[in-house]
């Protein structure tokens, strides 16, 4: 009557190895390390720079514990913070011999002690939040309004655009802050403008000036309040965009990127201790354009030093530290990129697709038509210096959708589509506060998280032992399990665990006992009833699971809606939270029944249960017993 069958014993055992395995990892802590990583772009981590990295370490007879290389950077493990320091002096002069010009990033960081037997199955530890495990905060201010005044200053050049198209080219185009003066030869020009650039543009109002004295006429093109609110949402959410790019390329693990109020930005890197290098990793940010290479004469003789440049150009130099002319006129930004990838041309070589938004496609289409054979420049700006990156020879007329060719290897065109997807800021960030999280601090709120779990854990143990006996050792043993798991999962998706989720896990351990103790009063109302312990043990387990699973569903309903709307901590609560109901339901459902079934399965003629006082109406043990018998007869028969 009360007996599993093989298969489901051979599932708990399973869930049992496997939330044991994924559980170790968080019990070895962690050890500081040094993180090499690029600086560059085009400075990529392979097997000799860890090769170089090893001999260099071997070379000063520092030991690491661990060396890791991955896609993005290389881990060396040290025993203790002395050796971690000695061997970050010795990572940069060996790979950044010229320290103007760094190539690499070495970090000051921590990584986890997990053996390695653990990490080839991917059983890693949880990732710990700020508050747990320390690292650097950093709140950045975004300049929104550079962000209109950049859109303003490429505005200018469609405008030029679209006029041109209809045949009504302004006299001139001048920009202050962010409205634009277009000036006509007279009022019939200035009003036919007008009506066609409020149909295009309606994000702007045109608003005709007073004629001057040679009877000529000015538009006055301003942005809405609307649109420059727009444009101040969409420049923060594009920077955020960007910021995780860039971070994730450079291999910090897990960062927090999120906004706060409507012009600033919250960056957390846990475990980070070296706040110079986070700042160069944030100072790496950067912005993108694209122009026209000035192929005039006077353009070329400056490209080859023997001339200045001309009004209207500039003087940029590309990556091989070449001069590059390039002309004022912004085509597009990269806030009008949707994509780039490795593509390849027409010959086979190594290219990049790039695909643009509707209103970059309009601009670019219409000035590669008109520049066929010429060269276009895209520019990187990084700390207010302009490289350019790439000059290709336009082919032909050109859309929403185009391939950048030239010499390069598919890893330079790698390089070139990610920092065309990722390098662009559509507004100008800077740091206004910065703090240092020490680990020792992380530590204690490590202790104070798990002794708050732990003694939690222990006194609803000792209560249901107290109160339902041997009963309530089986829901003590569920509920360790419950929690073993619920750490493994977290565990497995490499959650990061922040002290609300350690709130949320003591909870757990209380909704989670609720199941059990529902099916310990059902049994215990059956057994008052009069029925045998056989038959009280199933019937307590079916009455219970009705309202075990109303009551997880109504919880779990609320979890989900604090994952969905939530942010940041609050969102962290919610995970540990929802998946603990999961954890719960197998555990003090599935679980302890398992162990009920073995425990008192195989015993025949059960006269009584371990389940804390049960007062019977008279006759009940009787009763009880014929039910028992009767069973026996029963099983007899059907095994007859």
């Amino acid at each position: 009557m009360n007996r599993y069958p093989l298969w489901k014993y051979l599932i708990i055992a399973a869930v049992l190895v496997w939330a044991t395995l994924y559980t170790l990892p968080n019990f070895f802590g962690e050890a500081p390390a040094v993180q090499v990583s690029s600086a560059k772009t085009v400075v990529k981590i392979t097997p000799e720079t860890e090769k170089t990295v090893a001999e260099a370490l071997k070379a000063a007879n520092v030991q690491p514990e661990l060396l890791l290389r991955d896609a993005n950077s290389i881990r060396a493990r040290f025993a203790d913070v002395d050796a971690q320091a000695k061997a970050s002096d010795i990572i940069k002069k060996t790979l950044n011999p010229d320290s103007s010009d760094e190539s690499y990033t070495v970090s000051l960081n921590l990584t986890p002690r997990t053996p390695k037997w653990l990490m080839d199955i991917h059983a890693l530890p949880m990732y710990l939040g700020l508050d747990l495990r320390g690292g650097i905060h950093l709140m950045m201010q975004v300049d929104v309004k550079a962000a209109v005044a950049q859109k303003a200053d490429a505005r200018v050049g469609e405008l030029r655009r679209f006029l041109r198209e209809k045949d009504l080219r302004p006299s001139s185009a001048n920009l202050k802050g962010t409205d634009i003066t277009l000036e006509f030869a007279d009022a019939a020009r200035a009003n036919a403008a007008a009506a066609a650039l409020k149909l295009q543009f309606q994000e702007q109002t045109f608003t005709p000036q007073p004629a001057a004295a040679d009877g000529s006429v000015a538009l006055l093109a301003s942005y809405t309040p609307e649109a420059i609110l727009k444009i101040q949402e969409n420049a923060l959410k594009q920077n955020i965009n960007t910021l995780h790019n860039r971070v994730n390329e450079l291999g910090v693990a897990e960062p927090v990127i999120q906004q706060q109020g409507i012009d600033r930005i919250v960056v957390q890197l846990a475990g980070v201790q070296d706040m110079a290098r986070v700042q160069q990793i944030i100072g790496r940010i950067a912005t993108l354009q694209t122009r026209m290479v000035d192929e005039s004469i006077e353009g070329r003789a400056a490209e080859f030093g023997t001339g200045s440049v001309p009004l209207g150009s500039e003087r940029y130099l590309d990556t091989d530290k070449r001069p590059v002319i390039v002309k004022r006129d912004v085509v597009f930004t990269g806030d009008n990129l949707t994509d780039a990838w490795v593509d390849q041309d027409n010959n086979g070589q190594a290219a990049v697709g790039v695909s643009l938004d509707s209103a970059g496609a309009a601009a670019f289409r219409q000035v590669t038509g008109e520049n066929i054979g010429k060269r276009m420049a895209i520019l990187l700006f990084e700390k207010g210096k302009g490289e350019v990156i790439t000059a290709p020879v336009i082919q032909a007329r050109l859309g929403d959708r185009f391939v950048i060719t030239g010499r390069m290897s598919t890893q330079e065109a790698a390089d070139t589509a990610l920092l065309l997807r990722a390098g662009s800021l559509a507004a100008p960030m800077e740091i206004i506060e910065e703090r240092t999280i020490g680990p020792s601090l992380g530590a204690q709120n490590v202790k104070a998280g798990f002794d708050s779990v732990l003694w939690g854990f222990v006194a609803v143990a000792v209560f249901m032992c107290i109160y339902y006996a041997v009963f309530g050792m089986f829901s003590a043993v569920a509920l360790a399990f419950n929690l073993l798991m619920l750490v493994a999962a977290l565990s497995m998706m490499q959650a990061t665990l922040t002290l609300p989720g350690m709130a949320a896990m003591a909870l757990v351990l209380g909704m989670a006992i609720d199941a059990n103790v529902l099916v310990n009063e059902r049994i215990r109302e059956e057994l008052r009833e009069g029925a045998s312990p056989q038959k009280a043990i199933t019937a307590g387990y079916e009455n219970a699971w009705a309202t075990i699973f109303d009551s997880n569903v109504t919880s779990f309903i609320a979890g989900a809606a604090l994952l969905a709307f939530g942010t940041g901590p609050v969102r962290g609560f919610a995970v540990v939270h929802c998946l603990g109901i999961l954890t719960s339901i197998f555990s003090s459902v599935f679980f302890s029944r398992g162990l009920v079934n073995w425990w008192y399965g195989g015993k025949k003629k059960l006269q009584s249960l371990s389940i804390g006082t049960v007062w019977k109406p008279e006759g009940a043990d009787k009763t009880a017993a014929l039910d028992d018998e009767a069973a026996d007869d029963t099983a007899a028969l059907s095994q007859a």
